[in-house]
């Protein structure tokens, strides 16, 4: 059974480390720390974001919900046509390689797969970052339909199996934690169930001894992405403390953060959010009207999602 408050947490969660770590994007590692000692950290704005205001990273979450939802079941063409219609309204940020998929004017099952092919690029984490809320719908149907819908939402825009697989893997530790179990102890299970082409690599990232250092390549990649969540995850003791370890670390912490507290909040649960946080907290939706949702509307699509 979903734990409805694990649930709240994995999307609200996801949202306020999207929105914690959006004007830190593409710092130094330490820029966290230094704006603030204590560790505790609020939603201050800043680098073209208002405070409190989430980022691509969620605004994709909430059209994956909401399709969900609407569709009664994961009905692909759908959601492309909803981040399609997102990215042609000029949102603030928009990655590089989903911007080049899904206005590229090629059909949503073969759109991914033509621009990997072109670009020979195809594993970033945004396909990890807007992961909350198809990973709460699908919990209770057990890990192997949690896992390939992660696989197939990723290959809407991601044509790197990597990246697929990384989703997979996400979905899985994220379904793990609604059921109230731990899902760093579920890690060797759930990596058995990767690809054997891509189970290496990913073990290597996932392992318990592995560190943000560690790392071959910028955190805007899927490995050390999703690797610096479970590892800020390990480390800590609190959603919070969880947070300001992803965004501490630099590079692309928005998605990094989102993730993290995707992680952490299954875990630790919706009431592990400060209220401050909470409070603040507002995701734009471009391309559907002028609509704005807040931590209320986030927790009624993460109850609807995890009783459907």
């Amino acid at each position: 059974m979903v734990f409805p408050d694990r649930a709240v947490g994995a999307v609200l969660g996801s949202a306020v480390g999207d929105a914690l770590g959006a004007p830190f994007e593409f710092g130094l590692p330490g820029m966290f720390r230094a704006r603030f000692p204590d560790g505790a950290g609020e939603l201050c704005g800043g680098g073209g974001w208002d405070p409190g205001e989430a980022t691509d990273d969620t605004q994709m979450a909430v059209l994956v919900g909401e399709s969900l939802l609407e569709r009664g079941e994961l009905d692909l063409p759908d959601v492309f046509d909803r981040f399609r219609r997102w990215a042609a309204a000029d949102p603030k940020d928009i990655g590089l390689l989903t911007e080049r998929v899904l206005l590229g004017g090629e059909p949503w099952d073969l759109a991914a797969a033509l621009d990997f092919r072109v670009e020979g690029r195809g594993a970033g984490n945004g396909c990890l970052m807007r992961a909350s809320t198809s990973a709460v719908r699908f919990a209770s149907r057990g890990r192997a339909a949690t896992m390939e819908a992660g696989r197939r939402l990723a290959a809407l825009t991601h044509g790197d199996e990597a990246a697929w697989e990384g989703t997979a893997l996400l979905h899985e530790l994220v379904r793990v934690a609604l059921l109230g179990e731990d899902p760093l102890t579920a890690l060797p299970e759930t990596l058995a169930e990767v690809v054997p082409r891509h189970r290496g690599r990913w073990a290597a990232a996932l392992a318990p001894g592995w560190r943000p250092e560690d790392a071959t390549e910028f955190n805007g990649a899927v490995w050390p992405c999703l690797a610096s969540a479970v590892w800020a995850l390990r480390t800590t003791a609190t959603l919070e403390e969880a947070l300001a370890a992803a965004v501490d670390l630099g590079g692309d912490t928005d998605t990094v953060a989102a993730v993290t507290g995707m992680l952490a909040g299954a875990v630790h649960g919706a009431g592990a959010i400060p209220a401050r946080w909470a409070t603040a907290l507002h995701v734009p939706l471009p391309g559907f009207g002028d609509r704005v949702l807040r931590a209320d509307d986030l927790r009624t699509l993460a109850l609807a999602l995890a009783a459907a």
